[in-house]
């Protein structure tokens, strides 16, 4: 049987200070385990995310990390090993994105481009690799990387995003043949989220198709991201996986 425990585990979440990773967060958290959610910028949300999960009891720490930046995700790595002596669990969730229709090719710039395959897809990649000594230690960790249905079907923010969570799906599956058999590495690909900024960011065009074509009759929420990862990181027989939830899209269906 797995152990659903958390306890003395200890976490890292990128762009915790987001909906959807505030909400992998405090899951952990009420777990059991030892949280550090990362900002970029917004430091008063990652602020009230961690108040919000000592109050209830929970053990959790905000600490500001550009994924751009090899030295910043290698500042954190070395933080977290001071400070907590370990690291057990990796949730790649932090991203970038902006609306550009996909027939609007001169809007995506060069500039754009790399700035969303350099957090997107670089990011992930460098702190796996920065992370790699402690999530492989004792029985081993995991890593749940936070894709996009728009990775498997072309239809996102921008050209650019979904390429960038099309190699972040290829990338999960590379990273658990080179990790095994000490760490296992999943995927979730949401599609719409709804209540979240990054929601906010989709041309309405697209936010639009997805409700209309959910055959369930609705999409996904934050907390529904959080219950997968956690299954994910109970589980030790599951790794190289991408599961899409978004209500049931035909396009995501593979």
């Amino acid at each position: 049987m797995p152990d659903l425990s958390l306890k003395d585990k200890v976490a890292i979440v990128t762009g915790g200070s987001g909906d959807i990773g505030g909400a992998i967060t405090r899951k952990l958290a009420e777990q059991g385990a030892t949280t550090i959610a990362t900002y970029v910028g917004n430091e008063k949300a990652a602020i009230e995310l961690v108040q919000s999960i000592q109050d209830k009891g929970g053990d959790a720490r905000a600490v500001q990390m550009d994924q751009r930046s090899p030295e910043s995700i290698n500042l954190l790595i070395e933080t977290v090993h001071k400070t907590e002596g370990s690291l057990d669990i990796l949730i790649n969730n932090a991203a970038w994105n902006i609306g550009i229709p996909f027939p609007q090719l001169d809007a995506l710039t060069p500039e754009i481009w790399d700035r969303v395959l350099e957090t997107n897809v670089r990011g992930p990649f460098l702190l796996a690799r920065a992370g790699e000594e402690m999530l492989k230690a004792g029985r081993g960790g995991h890593i749940v990387n936070i894709s996009s249905a728009g990775g498997i079907s072309p239809g996102s923010s921008s050209i650019a995003y979904s390429s960038s969570k099309a190699a972040l799906n290829h990338l999960t599956r590379c990273l658990a043949v080179a990790m095994a058999p000490k760490v296992s590495v999943n995927c979730i690909a949401p599609g719409l989220v709804e209540n979240t900024r990054m929601a906010q960011r989709l041309p309405e065009k697209v936010a639009e198709g997805a409700r209309r074509q959910a055959v369930l009759g609705l999409v996904g929420q934050p907390e529904d991201i959080a219950e997968q990862a956690f299954s994910f990181i109970t589980s030790r027989s599951v790794t190289g996986q991408t599961i899409v939830i978004d209500g049931g899209m035909p396009g995501a269906m593979r």
